[in-house]
């Protein structure tokens, strides 16, 4: 979370060319994720990029993980939240909550969470999603001319950030206590 400010801060006097008051939505949010976030959740090594392009399957069998560049010492939930933005939006960016149940379910039968975990997870799902938006709003805005990357939408970022501010309980991801 503390790289969160400086990428905003770098991004913030373009963010409107976005998408009008993006600036502004997005200082909101960083300013309540920074006061609400919370600091004692279980915690270790955590990868932070599991993308559908970053695991390998043999027919339904995972093979392999791949891309450990973002790996870190963080809150094992807050990874299960980069999951949930990362696998269970569809292609127009309507939350699927059978591949939410799914996912957080076989995570749980592995390793359960814990109440304050299972409280803190739509809180957790919105930072992975603001972390995600920030960091592409950052690379849109500075693509150099020429380069043979093409830089991803920061918007569809910005859908699953609304989408988790409208959850109220781990129970909307399709989970019971």
């Amino acid at each position: 979370m503390a790289s969160w400010r400086p990428l905003l801060a770098d991004s913030i006097d373009q963010a409107d060319t976005i998408s009008e008051g993006l600036a502004a939505e997005l200082t909101a949010e960083l300013d309540h994720l920074e006061a609400h976030w919370p600091r004692e959740l279980p915690s270790g090594v955590i990868h932070a990029d599991l993308f559908p392009d970053n695991v390998f399957f043999l027919g339904d069998r995972l093979s392999g993980l791949i891309d450990f560049y973002f790996a870190c010492n963080d809150a094992f939930a807050y990874d299960v939240a980069i999951c949930l933005n990362a696998w269970c939006f569809e292609p127009d960016m309507s939350f699927n909550v059978t591949k939410a149940r799914a996912l957080l379910n076989a995570y749980r039968a592995v390793r359960p969470f814990t109440q304050a975990e299972f409280d803190a997870l739509p809180l957790l799902a919105r930072g992975a999603a603001l972390r995600f938006l920030l960091t592409r709003l950052h690379d849109w805005l500075r693509v150099p001319e020429g380069a043979l990357v093409t830089p991803k939408d920061p918007l569809e970022y910005l859908k699953k950030l609304r989408v988790h501010q409208s959850v109220a309980t781990a129970t909307d991801y399709g989970l019971s206590e």
